[in-house]
């Protein structure tokens, strides 16, 4: 896709489970035009990174990019230093540490600059808050909220053309999101999960994000593609 040319969504994709099949939903579903993003934020792996882009390339979208952005030098999350990341049985009445600080509104605000640029009315994530750990960024008031920021704060919020955050995740289980990508056809074998791999890029089997995907394949009575190192 050349620099000028628009598209319909752009699609935030980090190569994991969720964004992978909010992808798939965006592409296979509603038959969008789809630009997608992933970005390098001084995560603690470059695994997740090579996911989205063969996640990218088998749904056929022509435009995937990585911005890159220095969340490390923030600091304040297990994903972005040496902090352990926490594994098995986690207090879920507390945020966790791999909570990132503002991941989310510093990663739409640059996927809504993206979008705007390419004329895109869309902006996808595959944010869900039934199964994950309370993150305040993946509730659906935090996206009420920054959709009405991109009224007030864009040229095309001014001039009347709405970007609308689309998150058809949002209040699935996980079991149901893997349900819906299956149907879609996405090859789960493509995508990564976890937020602390073996160095030969297994899974860690469990972190919050392994222990909920193992969790959701389980309900379905259906077998994980990944290997995990335990």
């Amino acid at each position: 896709m050349s620099e000028n040319m628009s598209c319909t969504a752009v699609v935030l994709l980090s190569g994991g489970l969720d964004s992978s099949t909010a992808l798939a939903w965006a592409v296979r579903e509603k038959g969008w035009d789809c630009a997608t993003l992933a970005f390098d934020y001084g995560q603690r792996h470059r695994i997740e990174l090579e996911a989205a882009a063969r996640v990218a390339t088998a749904l056929g979208v022509d435009d995937h990019r990585v911005l890159h952005v220095d969340l490390d030098a923030i600091g304040g999350s297990a994903l972005t230093s040496k902090q352990a990341v926490p594994k098995d049985h986690q207090d879920k009445s507390v945020i966790p540490a791999t909570y990132v600080p503002a991941r989310n509104l510093i990663f739409l605000s640059m996927a809504a600059a993206f979008a705007e640029s390419r004329q895109a009315t869309r902006l996808v994530i595959g944010a869900n808050i039934v199964d994950y750990s309370g993150y305040p960024d993946c509730r659906p008031e935090f996206f009420t909220s920054f959709t009405q920021t991109l009224k007030l704060g864009t040229k095309a919020g001014v001039e009347g053309y709405e970007t609308n955050i689309e998150t058809p995740l949002i209040h699935l289980k996980k079991s149901e999101i893997i349900a819906m990508g299956l149907k879609l056809g996405l090859d789960y074998s493509l995508t990564h999960s976890c937020y602390d791999p073996s160095p030969d890029g297994r899974p860690c089997g469990h972190c919050d994000s392994c222990l909920y995907r193992r969790q959701g394949f389980a309900e379905l009575g259906r077998d994980d593609p990944l290997t995990y190192a335990s």
